[in-house]
């Protein structure tokens, strides 16, 4: 059976990646911040809950603690937790959306990688935005090039970036960034 941790899983995007792999036959670990909103999520669709903020350190800690102690191994961890901050641009709020669409990333990935390490497939999938590529927001034929939301777009480049930095320090790990709705993985 496939292990799978997902973060920001009790809604959205994140709930429906956990209903699906759930019915695709993985053990799903539903990480989410919110304990009430994240055990109703895991319990309707029949995951594990996890305790998990990617902005806090001992909260990531102690979720892979809880994999390992279960499960001894992780197959497939998907950093799905973001942030989309429509606010005005100030350093508390470009705090925050780094903290939680990059560094949480990392703390996530980093925690997890020697979990991962015990696989036969490792697998990492960075859900991302094409508002990070500096390609989709430059190009006037692209709907991103007329959405201008510096810390969403600046968070999720750094998101991207992180993916490639991964892949090369990890060569036995497969790590991917993919957007939501796109066709195939960036």
């Amino acid at each position: 059976m496939t292990i799978t941790l997902i973060t920001g899983a009790n809604r959205g995007i994140g709930y429906e990646t956990a209903r699906q792999l759930r019915e695709r036959g993985h053990e799903v670990y539903l990480g989410a911040r919110d304990i009430d909103r994240g055990r109703r999520a895991a319990e309707t669709i029949g995951a594990r809950f996890v305790e998990l903020d990617v902005t806090d350190d001992a909260s990531v800690a102690g979720a892979v603690a809880t994999i390992e102690a279960t499960e001894g191994r992780l197959d497939v961890l998907v950093n799905n937790a973001g942030v989309l901050d429509l606010g005005d641009v100030d350093g508390p709020r470009a705090l925050r959306s780094f903290d939680i669409n990059a560094v949480g990333l990392i703390r996530v990935t980093e925690a997890a990688l020697p979990l991962l390490r015990r696989s036969e497939r490792p697998t990492v999938v960075n859900v991302t935005s094409s508002m990070g590529s500096f390609w989709a927001v430059t190009n006037p034929e692209r709907v991103e090039h007329g959405l201008p939301n510096a810390l969403y777009a600046a968070s999720k480049a750094a998101a991207n970036m992180l993916t490639v930095q991964y892949a090369k320090a990890h060569p036995g790990v497969g790590f991917t960034a993919i957007e939501p709705g796109s066709p195939t993985p960036r």
